[in-house]
């Protein structure tokens, strides 16, 4: 079953007094599985953060579709399972966290005993129950991020929705929630997160999708996309030579020239073996040759980064929630 299914969704926003229209999301398409952890990625601007105010009902698309339980965005049905922690959770400044995860409790319907359970049970998990009774204007950035997280969990959902869940956390935090993470796949739930963060991605992640500029650019298992199982090969050759550009054009071989050496990628111990022996032929002096597995980092700086790109489009108008 699929918690998330998006189909052809977009947004589009009038900005400016001639009420200029920059298209936010450029008609995507992914699902999200049942009981995964699903890494949602993009530089600024690419339109994660306005996907997820459409998913969870912040915002109504301009066109397409999207579904959470079966249920159409937005619609009350369709929230009533989901948890939610935006980018920069408001967390009233005059309760303390206590306070402010039993009144998001009751937001989600609980009352009583359980209500008081489940909010203990959620700032312990986050790691803020022992600061629970101060006011929340004093707690650090870590802290509200914390707090915000505890809001979400406080109503025990099937579906976490999480922007940039480690945003202001130090390296203890940020693995105290990595845990929590896996601990919620564990218990049957499904987690959805954005997050700068590609190694925590790594470490995490069923699924991946990259959005660039409004667009998914990468989509697909993590295991799959790393392609562990295929050795990648980085050659070094001290100088130029236009016959070895040559050479490794004709045989598809990514080739570029910095700061006086060649360098040439390429996959495979067959080939590795070729060139090599070109590049003595040559009488070119071979400087490395490094064998690595292709990484997220280097997916996403492939795909999701636009050479000389400008400032890219906002993903919301000013002012919007």
């Amino acid at each position: 079953m699929d918690i998330i299914n998006v189909s052809g969704l977009e947004k589009e926003f009038r900005l400016g007094l001639r009420r200029r229209r920059v298209r936010a999301v450029a008609g995507i398409d992914f699902r999200v599985p049942e009981r995964s952890i699903f890494g949602f990625l993009g530089p600024n601007g690419a339109g994660k953060t306005t996907t997820i105010k459409m998913l969870t009902g912040l915002i109504r698309p301009t066109r397409g579709e999207a579904r959470v339980f079966g249920q159409p965005v937005p619609t009350v049905a369709s929230r009533a399972r989901l948890g939610f922690l935006p980018e920069n959770p408001y967390v009233f400044p005059y309760l303390t966290p206590l306070e402010f995860v039993e009144m998001s409790g009751k937001l989600a319907g609980l009352r009583g005993s359980a209500l008081r359970d489940r909010a203990r049970r959620s700032l312990e998990q986050t790691g803020v129950w022992y600061a629970a009774d101060r006011p929340v204007r004093r707690l650090s950035k870590g802290m509200l991020q914390r707090t915000g997280l505890a809001a979400a969990l406080v109503s025990d959902p099937e579906l976490l929705i999480l922007d940039e869940p480690m945003s202001g956390l130090d390296p203890v935090g940020r693995k105290e929630v990595k845990d929590l993470i896996l601990d919620q796949k564990r218990q049957g739930r499904t987690v959805f997160f954005s997050t700068h963060i590609l190694g925590d991605v790594e470490s995490l992640c069923d699924e991946v999708t990259i959005m660039r500029l409004g667009k998914i650019v990468v989509r697909g298992r993590l295991d799959e996309l790393l392609r562990r199982d295929k050795e990648l090969v980085s050659v070094t050759v001290r100088g130029e030579s236009s016959e070895l550009e040559r050479y490794c054009r004709e045989r598809g071989l990514t080739f570029s020239v910095v700061a006086g050496r060649s360098h040439i990628e390429l996959e495979g111990a067959t080939l590795r073996k070729e060139l090599i022996e070109r590049i003595v032929s040559l009488g070119l002096e071979l400087e490395e040759v490094v064998s690595h597995h292709q990484t997220l980092e280097e997916i996403f700086v492939r795909e999701a980064i636009v050479p000389g790109a400008t400032k890219a489009a906002p993903q919301s108008p000013p002012g919007n929630p």
